[in-house]
């Protein structure tokens, strides 16, 4: 893994039709409009991207990705507090204001992921792993609305989960966690299948969803380890499946 590295800084873009590394080939890499890129086994290989893709069904929007491995296997260590706690991220930065989903036009990136942390719990409404208690599955894998930004402060050229600053008052998504930082936790479930990951998102019937570009991204976050701003920083970036974040990817 690199430290600190820009997603505007990334690999170069790859070749088309990979293959998984059993020769098989998985649904999403043949989607029409699925954003490809070559395996590459010096990576992680759940979290080297050969495929994203998203489509819709009226405004349900299902957002794929494929990688070259098991999707989902890798987490991230256990540190035992919230400051310094890693995350692990599937993500799909896209064209959609952030006023789409509950944020203020032209906060910054909209991006759908699929997390999971080990160290603390961001979903309060929800109970994904099922056993009662709503505050203790931040290890299970669920889903974010993020809204990211550039913040030299996370690195060079890095990026962040933009900071909610003290005593400012922004749009928030009614299911916003209460953290001050622009993410969301509407409650979609992230659907694992071997080497896909994928996650069905609605949207208010008043959003048109039709011609959003989109990117496939895995990476790595933290949270500073004096949990002050930039409270959570884009670490390690694994793979981008455009290899330069161009969001060639169109929602037909």
């Amino acid at each position: 893994m690199r430290s600190t590295i820009s997603i505007l800084a990334v690999l170069a873009t790859l070749g088309t039709a990979p293959v998984l590394a059993d020769g098989s080939h998985s649904h999403a890499v043949h989607q029409d409009g699925a954003v490809q890129s070559e395996r590459d086994a010096a990576k992680t290989a759940a979290f080297d991207i050969l495929a994203a893709h998203a489509h819709r069904n009226g405004n349900v929007v299902t957002f794929h990705m494929t990688t070259n491995g098991i999707a989902g296997a890798e987490k991230p260590t256990q540190v035992g507090e919230l400051a310094g706690a890693p995350a692990y991220a599937y993500v799909w930065p896209t064209t959609l204001d952030p006023s789409s989903v509950g944020f203020d036009e032209g906060a910054g990136i909209l991006a759908m992921a699929a997390a999971t942390h080990p160290d603390f719990d961001d979903t309060p409404l929800f109970d994904e792993n099922g056993d009662g208690n709503v505050g203790n599955d931040g290890n299970t894998w669920h889903s974010h609305w993020v809204v990211l930004a550039p913040d030299e402060a996370c690195g060079p050229g890095a990026l962040t989960v933009k900071d909610i600053p003290e005593d400012a008052a922004p749009n928030l998504p009614a299911t916003w966690p209460g953290l001050p930082i622009l993410l969301d936790s509407p409650g979609f479930t992230p659907l694992f299948d071997g080497p896909e990951v994928s996650v069905n998102v609605a949207f208010d019937q008043s959003v048109n969803v039709s011609g959003i570009n989109y990117d496939g991204v895995t990476a790595a976050l933290r949270v500073n380890a004096n949990i002050h701003a930039p409270l959570f920083c884009v670490t390690d970036v694994f793979d981008v499946a455009s290899g330069d974040l161009s969001l060639p990817g169109k929602i037909q």
